[in-house]
């Protein structure tokens, strides 16, 4: 095993300039959206499937999910398959193919669709989130088949699409429509992490995103008895939405914070003037929430706060569940995170430790559908951000530490 490692370590060590090639192939194909005003992923996939048959990884299959809006009609799911010598049990390292949009475009020093190679980084969009985990999988497979050497376990890639805008085209629709994963697998998503690699996420704060459109009474601001204010009852239900923290008060030190939280965000525009009261207000409340409470608790806690509001302020209040996700913990001692614990220890000298986030990754849907999932990768967390970027060595080292949980103990 120590031999064959070796040999795996040196050709993804001397792999940097094919590393920074893929990379800079894969951002110039900007894969938004439709949401975003992209056509999806389509080039991205296709240019990645041409780029991976030329090194040597040919069984490649492809799972389509139906999209009406975008061109090409599909969202393309993709899964490479390198053949281990156990195939009871695979070891799958999923990655997401879309990216977000650049954002304000006077932020970046460089072209976010062209990597530019500076200090030891690769800048451009979608370089770290989620290529960098995609591209550390890819060369850690690569480091196998290009030296012959046959994987403990089968490795399956899987590039998803859909991650940054809901996933309904991407884990969801294949949850839904193939049974892929087994109850076994070993499922890695290096989509997350730390600047030291030292955090393996196992958990995930239940999400509740919600939308609130209050329906009162408009009228002449001098006039507030003739109308039912939106803005003051939304405001009030607000508070009292807020004020469930305190109600769902258990502390979990798995996570950062420790504690469930229920904050208001997004506001959207009522009247244009000053001096009328609105009848129509809409605001947004992000909620995270420690697993050990339901949703169905939390819905529960909202309608009796809505029910007081509608009563004191004379309103109609609509919720919609923009986004509501809740999945149970990867357990500590899962196969899956002590393989990983073990792999970062001998690459990279580094004792990894479980945590849970308040943040939502793909991990949810396949811990909720019944499979044991982590993310970790190490990383500066750059996602979304102007000049994005991703270190060439965390680059080379996260593909080791993948490589190591591939070979034959």
């Amino acid at each position: 095993m120590e031999q064959d490692f070796e040999i795996v370590k040196k050709y993804i060590e001397e792999s940097t300039e094919k590393i920074v090639e893929l990379e800079t192939l894969l951002t110039s194909y900007p894969a938004l959206a439709p949401e975003s005003g992209g056509q999806g992923e389509i080039k991205k996939v296709e240019a990645l499937e041409k780029w991976l048959k030329t090194q040597g990884i040919t069984e490649l299959q492809r799972f389509d999910a139906p999209d009406k809006r975008v061109e090409s009609g599909i969202r393309p799911n993709l899964v490479a398959t390198i053949p281990g010598k156990d195939d009871s049990l695979r070891l799958w390292v999923m990655a997401h193919t879309d990216v977000v949009p650049v954002g304000e475009l006077s932020l970046w020093d460089t072209n976010p669709w062209i990597v530019v190679k500076k200090d030891g980084r690769l800048y451009g969009r979608g370089v770290e989130d989620n290529q960098q985990g995609l591209v550390a999988g890819v060369f850690a497979a690569l480091a196998f088949v290009a030296n012959g050497i046959t994987p403990a376990y089968t490795v399956k890639l899987l590039f998803v699409a859909d991650e940054e805008v809901g996933s309904d085209y991407g884990i969801k629709f294949l949850l839904k429509e193939h049974n892929l994963f087994g109850k076994e697998d070993l499922i890695l998503i290096p989509d997350g992490g730390d600047a030291k690699g030292e955090t393996i996420e196992v958990a995930e704060k239940n999400l509740m995103w919600l939308k609130v459109s209050v329906h009162g009474k408009q009228t002449h601001g001098s006039r507030p008895d003739e109308g039912n204010n939106a803005a003051l009852a939304g405001c009030h239900l607000a508070i009292k939405i807020n004020a469930l923290e305190s109600v769902f008060n258990k502390r979990d030190e798995l996570f950062e914070p420790p504690y469930s939280t229920f904050q208001p965000t997004k506001k959207e525009a009522n009247v244009p003037n000053i001096n009328t009261i609105p009848g129509e207000d809409v605001f947004s409340m992000d909620c995270r929430i420690l697993p050990c409470y339901s949703l169905d608790q939390i819905r529960q806690e909202v309608n009796r706060c809505v029910l007081e509001v509608e009563k004191e302020f004379g309103v109609k209040v609509e919720i919609e569940e923009v986004q509501a996700v809740e999945s149970p913990a990867t357990p500590t001692d899962a196969p899956v995170v002590l393989k990983l614990k073990e792999a970062i220890q001998k690459v990279r000298g580094v004792q990894a430790r479980p945590i849970g986030i308040g943040g939502g990754t793909v991990g949810a849907y396949l811990r909720k559908a019944g499979f044991n999932a982590v993310v970790w990768s190490r990383m500066d967390e750059t996602a979304h951000q102007p000049n994005e970027y991703t270190i060439i060595e965390n680059l080379v080292n996260d593909s080791l530490v993948i490589a190591y949980m591939m070979m034959e103990k």
